[in-house]
């Protein structure tokens, strides 16, 4: 083989494997195994607030970013009534857990399976990234439950 062609191919490997950031690790969620799940990952989308997604190694997860700014994991617990703040972004009820800010977890609020996405809001913006969730996660049921407003509880 000619040396140039050998070269050529060395550039070219290493090109490749620059490309090819390291498989995320994440613990898939009780009920990953759903069709909704599967129904949901299938929909996600390749890029979120302008992060690249990633390969994952579970089920029913998905990771965004390098380092990874969020992460999606369906099949969490379906949430009871909660003191956390809950709101609506692009027709789907969140819950708001800033326990560990700034790494923030969002979970669906009446949509069974639940997911939860789990944002670090130093690398990108919570708000953005459940608008272009909204999509996939929306479609893998219809709520059986919503977020109550506070007048609809005060006299």
């Amino acid at each position: 083989m000619e040396l140039t062609t050998k070269i050529a191919l060395g550039l070219a490997g290493l090109l490749l494997l620059s490309g090819c950031a390291p498989t995320v690790n994440l613990e898939p969620a009780e009920a990953a195994n759903t069709p909704e799940c599967a129904n949901m990952t299938v929909r996600l989308p390749e890029t979120v607030a302008g992060e690249t997604r990633r390969n994952v190694n579970a089920q029913a997860t998905a990771a965004w970013g390098e380092p990874v700014g969020i992460i999606v994991r369906c099949g969490v617990p379906m949430p009871e009534p909660t003191p956390l703040p809950c709101f609506e972004v692009a027709g789907i009820d969140w819950l708001r857990d800033d326990r560990d800010a700034p790494r923030f977890i969002f979970t669906t609020y009446g949509l069974n399976p639940a997911t939860e996405v789990i944002v670090d809001s130093e690398l990108t913006s919570g708000t953005e990234a459940l608008r272009e969730l909204a999509g996939a996660i929306g479609s893998q049921s219809e709520p059986v439950q919503r977020c109550i407003d506070p007048s609809d509880v005060l006299y």
